[in-house]
């Protein structure tokens, strides 16, 4: 299997501020882990980037800029987006392709928007997926606290599969590239 890193929406306006999502520092910590692990295994790692007009996100905006703990790498690749989903209408599917990827392992922000998305649409396409456990983040949604939004993405996607593919949650420690 040929594997990729996917690191969704690690973006300022999601690790600073009124948005900033729950636990970050521990997060990117765990984010920057794998994907030193992919470098050194030669392993696309793929930055995906949301924006928004008037927004936030705005592309160019500094709240749209990559957060500035976050450790990249000038061959890391990286893709524009407008939804949740990092594959729709995005050359994600294509540039995975060109790589000869069929798994990925996916991180990122945010658990119950982005993340979710993504996953879910990676396993419709067919691919495996590895869902970071302990590198994904989101905010309160005012009914329900963040850490309880990760823990139930977390047991909702361990128990789904496809005809052809899987969901795996793991602690990145656990993740093998």
């Amino acid at each position: 299997m040929t594997t990729a890193l996917l690191i969704i929406d690690v973006q300022h306006a999601l690790c600073t501020g009124e948005y900033e999502c729950f636990d970050i520092k521990r997060v990117i910590e765990n984010i920057n882990s794998l994907s030193v692990k992919a470098r050194e295994a030669n392993l696309p790692v793929v930055l995906i980037q949301h924006e928004e007009k008037g927004d936030l996100l705005q592309h160019g905006s500094k709240g749209w800029q990559l957060a500035a703990s976050l450790e990249t790498s000038p061959q890391d690749l990286r893709v524009r987006k407008t939804t949740r989903d990092s594959f729709y209408q995005t050359h994600l599917q294509a540039l995975l392709q060109d790589q000869g990827t069929d798994r990925l392992i996916i991180c990122g922000l945010q658990t119950d928007y982005c993340v979710n998305a993504t996953v879910r649409q990676a396993l419709n396409l067919g691919y495996d997926v590895v869902l970071a456990a302990d590198a994904h983040s989101t905010v309160d949604n005012g009914n329900v606290a963040a850490q309880d939004i990760i823990a139930e993405h977390n047991a909702d996607l361990a128990h789904l599969t496809g005809p052809v593919a899987r969901i795996d949650v793991l602690p990145t420690a656990e993740i093998r590239l």
